[in-house]
């Protein structure tokens, strides 16, 4: 792995609620960003982005970039959603955290070794309840290479 690799990464937000807006959030705390503002319709939503791999001390995949977010182990990307992603008439305030666990060696050098690829995920952007899916992401199905 040549230092500093950087990995490409699909979200996909299966049956998001219709006219909701949602966005990728880029920095973290105040001075985060917006990115790839989308407004639900009928189809689902698409998020691209990339991050930085490298070992972590407990020698398995580390993600760092203007993306990743949370505390070693614990990485995971921001979804905004609602007023949260600039939709100020929204009812919603939420953010969904897509996880970027599970994410092995052996697919982080099928990545790097076979351009043209990505890991992708496809999450719910709809809960049970008929609203916007938040918080962590459950069940979480994990990330492939595509």
């Amino acid at each position: 792995m040549k230092k500093d690799s950087e990995l490409p990464f699909r979200i996909i937000l299966k049956s998001p609620v219709p006219g909701v807006r949602f966005a990728l959030a880029k920095g973290s705390g105040a001075k985060h960003t917006l990115v790839q503002i989308q407004q639900a319709a009928s189809d689902d939503l698409v998020f691209t982005l990339t991050a930085k791999v490298k070992t972590g001390k407990d020698g398995q995949p580390d993600f760092a970039g203007p993306f990743v977010q949370g505390p070693v182990a614990e990485r995971f990307i921001y979804i905004n959603i609602g007023t949260s992603a600039g939709q100020f008439d929204s009812p919603w305030t939420r953010r969904l955290k897509v996880p970027l666990r599970d994410i092995t060696w052996e697919m982080v050098n099928g990545l790097l070794d076979n351009s043209g690829h990505i890991l992708e995920t496809v999450v719910p952007g709809t809960a049970k309840d008929g609203t916007p899916t938040c918080a962590t992401v459950k069940p979480f199905g994990g990330w492939l290479v595509k």
